[in-house]
């Protein structure tokens, strides 16, 4: 099953235009090179004949997929990557080098392996060859920043509720580049990690961590490592999203079983600002205006239990108002994980991912829609 379409929602901002076959899509990255759009989709698992359908089952032994657009066409696949329980592509350079960060979350098809390799494969000659490989453990996210000449890159990890195997719990960390590989840097408090947000503001460089168990927060950074700064208000932390808008600087954050919710920067410190939405956020991307205007995408992603989850639900578009940020459209995801823009010939487009249909199976489409605004 895949999603319904925009008219059946009363979405008019989002114009459906490509769906690309996916199973249990975790990640959208679009990224530019050589002239040509690509779009990596990571991919956590396909079903299993025979097998009753579930959030935690499925065969995870699947790949990512690289596609490049094509005038006319739109996405055609131009590589498949090993990449077991695909949960997140990281795109970044380097210099003149380029990489895709690639996050795993798990191997097998029951029981499952959380212990399992992320790989960081680099572009070489238009094709991604394996680079450097991590042992990671239920990797969720990998994030790229730098500063002061410096290269990091953070990885989410870890579950505190697992079956298969004896392996303990990994905390999340941070890797630096030293020129040849990434190494390890620090490693950050954590028991179930999900995602991270790297930014410069009011002087000082802030490291937002998602955790599902332990409070997200943010890190300052001390010119030698990152510290906590700031707890954040909430369980099931999923995603942020920093942006500036309308003579502010604002923090979206996205809890999953709870309120999502919009911070404001005073300066010191993000101050909650107003509650976006109820339980079921998962994902942002801004969709930036003229005159420091813009728009806010929520991609929602199941409501209830993973024992008995509703994955069909409808995702926002937030506005400005002139006082807080209110949903002026919607657009239908089901399961939906991640959303990202990218600009092909002037027009803005929006890459969105989803990952269960409604019977719970995993093959459900993702959906390149062209972003039309009012």
């Amino acid at each position: 099953m895949t999603p319904p379409s925009a008219s059946e929602t009363g979405g008019t901002m989002l114009r459906e235009v490509q769906r690309l076959p996916s199973s249990g899509a975790r990640a959208v990255q679009p990224f530019a090179h050589g002239g040509s759009t690509y779009l990596a989709i990571a991919q956590l698992a396909r079903d299993q004949p025979g097998q009753a359908p579930s959030m935690g089952a499925g065969d995870s032994d699947v790949a990512t997929v690289v596609y490049r657009w094509t005038t006319g066409a739109g996405f055609v696949e131009h590589q498949r990557l090993a990449v077991p329980g695909g949960e997140d592509a990281e795109f970044f350079g380097i210099g003149e080098r380029r990489f895709l960060a690639t996050a795993s979350l798990r191997t097998g098809h029951g029981p499952y392996a959380m212990d399992v390799e992320s790989v960081l494969y680099e572009l070489i000659d238009g094709r991604f060859e394996p680079f450097q490989r991590f042992a990671t453990f239920a990797a969720k996210q990998w994030k790229h920043f730098a500063f002061d000449g410096r290269v990091f890159l953070a990885l989410a990890q870890g579950v505190t509720a697992h079956d298969g195997g004896a392996a303990p719990n990994a905390k999340s960390c941070i890797f630096e580049w030293n020129g040849e590989r990434f190494v390890p840097f620090q490693e950050v408090a954590s028991a179930w990690g999900y995602n991270w947000c790297f930014m410069e503001i009011g002087g000082q460089r802030l490291l937002g961590y998602a955790d599902h168990v332990e409070p997200s927060r943010l890190l300052a950074w001390n010119g030698s490592r990152f510290e906590p700064f700031q707890e954040l208000d909430g369980k099931s932390g999923r995603a942020f999203c920093r942006f500036d808008a309308h003579g502010q600087s604002w923090l979206a954050f996205a809890n999953l079983l709870g309120e999502s919710l919009l911070y404001r920067w005073d300066g010191l410190r993000f101050l909650k600002h107003q509650v976006l939405s109820g339980p079921g956020g998962r994902e942002f991307e801004w969709l930036p205006g003229t005159s420091g205007s813009g728009r806010l995408v929520q991609v929602n992603f199941i409501h209830g239990s993973r024992e008995a989850p509703q994955p069909v639900l409808s995702s926002f578009i937030h506005e400005w108002d002139g006082s807080s940020f209110q949903v002026v459209d919607q657009f239908p995801t089901s399961g939906g994980t991640d959303a990202a823009a990218f600009v092909v010939d002037g027009e803005t487009f929006l890459a969105v991912a989803n990952s269960l249909d409604a019977s719970l199976r995993f093959r459900t489409d993702t959906c390149i829609y062209r972003y039309s605004p009012r």
